[in-house]
């Protein structure tokens, strides 16, 4: 199997990309979430390695790629050059992409706003409004056990989230709605140790229970029918981005696929894995 790693040149920086596999299939671009968190959760997709290549790089101020202090990159439009920058110097022509979570929501505008050469369109656990993400959250949120809902409040309120009752509430939701594998693989846990926070919360907010970020307003939905590739829709039955948004999105994007994990949240890649992989290969070689 080809493995290989370098740099590109991106508006505001240099991003660290990694190419591995072989090249019997069209290579798929993987697009990582956050905004802010580095590529390493997604690793596991490299068990689709043996048909394609799989590549994935870390966007610009986390992961292995520049840090820099400059917040004004920190926006969409800039993270969709990055995208298209990333496409180019690779030289992928004809490329399956794959975005999840912030992955899936920069996928879409890029889809949106760009002339792509990519054959397919998968966007996993993902959403198409913020402001819709956000009224899901909330009632997801009021779901919770009361003290768990009163330590998230009052500490965010307050600004003592480092209080051992916000994070152990805080453990209980990313545990009901994040990943419900327990005890969390090791690349999952390292990721959050590891977020670019000042990318998160510039983009997005303290946490997805506070959204002030640049991206607060966010919504495509209603553009959704402009997408013309095949596109699949994979969703967790459990996720803070819920089945019932990804159901809307699919059903705005005509000929989409729409699969849900039972047993997943976020993280169908890790909680699923077996379902996971025979899903993304059968999509796949159906469009080769």
């Amino acid at each position: 199997m080809i493995h290989s790693e370098g740099t590109i040149a991106v508006p505001g920086g240099r991003v660290w990309f990694r190419r591995a596999g072989n090249r019997q299939g069209l290579p798929i671009l993987v697009i990582h979430g956050g905004p802010g968190f580095p590529h390493n959760y997604l690793r596991s997709l490299e068990r689709l390695a043996n048909e394609r290549e799989v590549i994935f790089w870390d966007q610009l101020g986390c992961g292995k790629s520049e840090s820099t202090s400059d917040r004004t990159l920190w926006t969409l439009p800039r993270f969709v050059t990055e995208l298209g920058a990333v496409v180019d110097s690779l030289g992928l022509q004809r490329f399956h992409l794959f975005g999840h979570s912030w992955g899936g929501m920069l996928a879409q505008q890029y889809v949106l706003d760009s002339a792509t050469q990519a054959v397919t369109l998968t966007l996993s656990n993902s959403l198409a409004s913020v402001p819709r993400f956000a009224e899901d959250v909330a009632r997801l949120k009021a779901l919770l056990d009361k003290t768990a809902q009163a330590a998230i409040d009052v500490h965010e309120a307050a600004g003592t989230t480092d209080s051992s009752e916000y994070q152990a509430a805080v453990k209980l939701w990313f545990e009901t709605h994040i990943c419900r594998l327990l005890p969390w693989p090791e690349e999952i846990q390292l990721c959050f140790e590891n977020v670019a926070t000042e990318v998160y919360e510039t983009m997005f907010g303290p946490s997805e229970f506070h959204i002030t970020g640049n991206l607060r307003c966010w919504d495509v939905l209603d553009r959704l029918t402009e997408i013309a590739l095949p596109t699949q829709l994979l969703a967790g039955r459990f996720d803070e981005c819920t089945p019932a948004h990804m159901r809307d999105m699919h059903q705005r994007i005509e000929n989409s696929r729409f699969v849900v994990f039972e047993s997943s949240a976020h993280l169908p890649f890790v909680e699923e894995p077996m379902r996971f992989d025979r899903v993304m290969r059968d999509f796949l070689r159906l469009h080769e």
